[in-house]
């Protein structure tokens, strides 16, 4: 079979979790990256082994050199980046959050649609095995009705005010747009229920900050000295909290965080039914939780042979072997360029029409902080 070629969109943390995971496939190469400066993108290419470099990324999308684009470039840049790419006629794979505005993601539904180009917004937190399995689950009605859905997302990568990184340049949101859209994705995703009206309040413990004078990649900023950097105002949130309304009856809690000391990456949620419940930490992702009322509790390690039904196809090692968070790229990625190669194939994975509902969710949460009252989210 003939490979697929395809250009990255950004030289960052998130651009090299990509291209890492897009090698493990086998059927497709990574032919070109583009970054935000032509010295950065070789450089990011020497040490990758690829072939073609740019600082512009226009310069790769044309030639019929690439068959599609992955965009793990900072949030401003994905419309345009998404918009010249599909109007060349290339498949499209975005991080989230997919735009900027409704209308910029409208937009991009709208013209990869007329295109008939397959599009993704990468929530790949769906593509843990435990997840999958927590999914099927709840359509199996083992937890019966959903009563209450709550969780945390916490990290502390942005603890002191001398830590510092592209997201926190202005823009309507940071923590939640950032890490709070994974979790809501993901409890829509697993109970199959749409949140339908949120009451959120969100807080800047830095007012400032000490930007350094120099790029800094997620997460690499906690060696800077206070002597690099600049001291700037500070817009976007570093904390969020919400009480939700999810279906008919179903309420829920969450708190997102980047200035949680000691936690790194926890996403943590537990979704209690009418007959059991279950929790899940991004953490330890091996692990399901399952709660009874009147038998002993479970704590259910990964084993394909016993998750169920579909979600044992997420899970490619045996018992015993974990899968963490660079296999749930390889999940999405397996899944899109299935339907890249065949336009009939069913579509498994978050698409543009995902991304937009995340961003009305976010909508939402924007607006009843700044209001400091119920909000509904559109269906």
């Amino acid at each position: 079979m003939e490979k697929i070629r395809v250009a990255v969109f950004g030289t960052g943390f998130m651009g090299r979790v990509h291209v890492e995971a897009l090698r493990r496939l086998g059927n497709v190469e990574v032919v070109s990256v583009a970054g935000s400066t032509a010295e950065k993108a070789k450089k990011f290419a020497a040490v990758h082994e690829i072939d073609r470099s740019s600082g512009d990324y226009r310069d790769l999308l044309s030639g019929g050199l690439v068959d599609a684009v992955h965009i793990c470039s900072p949030n401003s840049l994905h419309f345009p980046m998404a918009k010249a790419a599909l109007e060349a006629g290339k498949h499209v794979l975005c991080e989230k959050p997919l735009a900027t505005s409704l209308e910029e993601a409208k937009a991009m539904v709208a013209l990869a649609s007329a295109k008939n180009l397959a599009n993704c917004t990468l929530y790949n937190i769906r593509a843990y095995p435990q997840v999958q399995n927590m999914r099927r689950m709840c359509e199996a009605g083992e937890l019966g009705s959903i009563y209450v859905v709550q969780g945390t997302y916490s990290q502390d990568w942005l603890l002191y005010d001398t830590d510092w990184n592209w997201r926190i340049e202005p823009s309507p949101s940071r923590t939640f747009a950032d890490i709070g859209t994974h979790w809501c994705d993901l409890v829509e995703h697993v109970t199959g229920l749409r949140i339908t009206s949120v009451s959120a309040d969100l807080q800047t413990f830095h007012k400032t900050r000490k930007k350094p004078r120099g790029s800094i990649e997620t997460f690499a900023g906690k060696t800077l000295r206070p002597d690099d950097c600049d001291e700037v105002p500070i817009e976007t949130e570093d904390f969020g909290a919400m009480t939700f309304r999810m279906g008919d009856t179903a309420r829920g809690a969450l708190t997102v965080s980047q200035v949680s000391a000691g936690r790194k990456n926890r996403l943590f949620v537990e979704i209690f039914g009418s007959k059991s419940s279950i929790a899940w930490n991004a953490e330890e992702p091996d692990k399901l939780w399952i709660g009874h009322r009147n038998s002993p509790n479970e704590i259910v390690v990964k084993d394909p042979t016993l998750l169920h039904g579909d979600a044992q196809r997420y899970a490619d090692l045996p018992g015993g072997h974990s899968e963490g968070y660079d296999d749930t790229f390889k999940q999405v990625f397996r899944r899109f360029y299935r339907t890249v190669i065949d336009r009939t194939a069913p579509i498994e994975y978050p698409t543009f029409a995902d991304g937009i509902r995340q961003m009305r969710v976010l909508d939402a949460v924007l607006e009843s902080s700044k209001r400091q009252q119920w909000v509904n989210i559109a269906p």
